[in-house]
């Protein structure tokens, strides 16, 4: 039996609704609604225990705005985070799952596409 993130609780309201999956990555779980990743929960060392926020940079400025406690990601730039230690962790990370069931545009980022490996000899 698998454990349960630490943090997954925070997106038990987005969980429940069709279109959620979560998927395991590099240590962390990756949260993905209608398609697009809107959340990735990590719980390590510093800067990897923190909820991170995915969204194109075009739309940092508006959330920052916000969430003057997001940062970039010192190794994900592309996505803001919340540290894990801030006072108001659950509070704001609470806030930005009701946007994400709204489905708030600044939220989520759609993945690339995988690209497929290619067969020895094909």
């Amino acid at each position: 039996m698998s454990r349960r993130h630490p943090y997954e609780y925070l997106m038990e309201p987005l969980a429940e609704r069709p279109g959620y999956e979560r998927k395991h990555m590099f240590g962390c779980l990756g949260c993905y609604y209608r398609g697009k990743i809107v959340a990735v929960l990590a719980e390590g060392e510093d800067p990897w225990n923190a909820f991170l926020v995915p969204a194109e940079r075009d739309q940092h400025a508006a959330i920052v705005a916000e969430f003057p406690m997001l940062t970039n990601h010192p190794v994900l730039p592309k996505w803001l985070m919340l540290h894990a230690e801030d006072d108001a962790f659950e509070t704001v990370a609470g806030r930005i799952v009701e946007y994400l069931l709204a489905e708030d545009p600044r939220f989520g980022v759609v993945p690339k596409p995988r690209k497929r490996k290619k067969k020895p000899g094909a």
